[in-house]
């Protein structure tokens, strides 16, 4: 039996309502179908799900933006970052639309996309928060990878291994058409950050985290101490007085449950584990808002594409439990 859990949110003023933004972008990696997961998540009546079963208003355009029209004719690499007009303009577009949806109040969920969309998702929410309550935000970042490579300490120079460096000023680009528009309210604070999930993590990164002292939940560490504890001490890093965002990368899970991704790991959470950890963080009261990201329909299909059918149904399990799913 499915039910929802009745949760009264502390920092939305329309609680009833999300705003939904469908991004079909895969431009801040270097495989292409992942723009297609929005599409195929809508297929799949997560949207219907998420008025009809859980009862929620949505405010949608109906569109799968794609943003061609923001697309530069050249696109150089600069400090090794690939397509970097293209995410910075993207994100840019983006930001200003989660930012509309937040400062009326609303749970803002975004459907990706690769993970460089939350450099405008985040920065969106964040610039809302601290307009609307004057306060900051925190960040939950659910990710196989750390993603917090600045352009120098990056090997591939794909973008969507870099937005938590972009989003905490730990990389800066003072050029506006590349990132120079992310300004101090649009960033969030290291110290408001936190990780779950990490088992891919560079070099770079991983001293990036220890220099910055950053709150990072690794496999190892659900392993010693069960997703329960896990939780338990995030969300105490975060304090009960303070708004989330939530950005879930699918590959958090392992590719037993999410398959079809670009850089899936072994090794990973099962899917009860992504459940309870939105769950959690739906039962404080303080999600503001959402990324689900990485969804790669494309990308291991197995026989009649079973494995892109369960890596979406994953998807949908993880945003239906972080708005208010529950079990019982």
């Amino acid at each position: 039996m499915i039910t929802t859990s009745m949760v009264t949110p502390k920092f939305l003023t329309k609680p009833d309502e999300i705003g939904v933004v469908a991004v079909g972008f895969s431009g801040g990696q270097c495989k292409p179908g992942v723009d297609a997961a929005p599409s195929a998540l809508i297929a799949s009546g997560l949207l219907t799900q998420l008025h009809t079963e859980l009862g929620y208003n949505l405010h949608h355009d109906d569109t799968v933006h794609s943003y061609k029209d923001l697309m530069p004719s050249e696109d150089p690499d600069v400090r090794g970052m690939k397509n970097p007009l293209a995410v910075s303009a993207v994100t840019k577009k983006l930001s200003e639309q989660v930012y509309a949806h937040a400062k009326e109040g609303r749970c803002v969920l975004t459907l990706g996309g690769d993970h460089s969309i939350a450099i405008g998702t985040v920065s969106g929410t964040a610039k809302a928060i601290k307009e609307r309550l004057g306060r900051e935000m925190a960040v939950i970042w659910v990710d196989a990878h750390a993603d917090i490579n600045t352009p120098e300490t990056s090997d591939s120079g794909n973008i969507h291994g870099m937005p938590v460096a972009f989003l905490t000023g730990l990389a800066k680009e003072k050029r506006e058409e590349i990132f120079g528009w992310l300004q101090k309210d649009n960033l969030v604070s290291v110290k408001k950050l936190v990780y779950i999930g990490l088992r891919d993590v560079d070099r770079g990164e991983k001293q990036i985290l220890q220099e910055h002292g950053i709150c990072a939940f690794s496999m190892h560490d659900i392993d010693r101490h069960g997703i329960g504890r896990i939780m338990e001490m995030a969300l105490g890093h975060i304090g009960n007085d303070t708004p989330i965002h939530l950005s879930f990368d699918v590959d958090a899970l392992d590719p037993m449950w999410a398959p079809s991704t670009g850089t899936p790991v072994r090794g990973g959470l099962t899917l009860r584990e992504g459940d309870y950890i939105a769950e959690c963080v739906h039962a404080t009261g303080s999600l503001i808002a959402m990324d689900l990201v990485e969804v790669n329909p494309t990308l291991e299909p197995g026989v009649n594409d079973i494995g892109a059918h369960e890596t979406v149904r994953a998807g949908c399990s993880l945003v239906r439990c972080a708005l208010g799913e529950s079990l019982l």
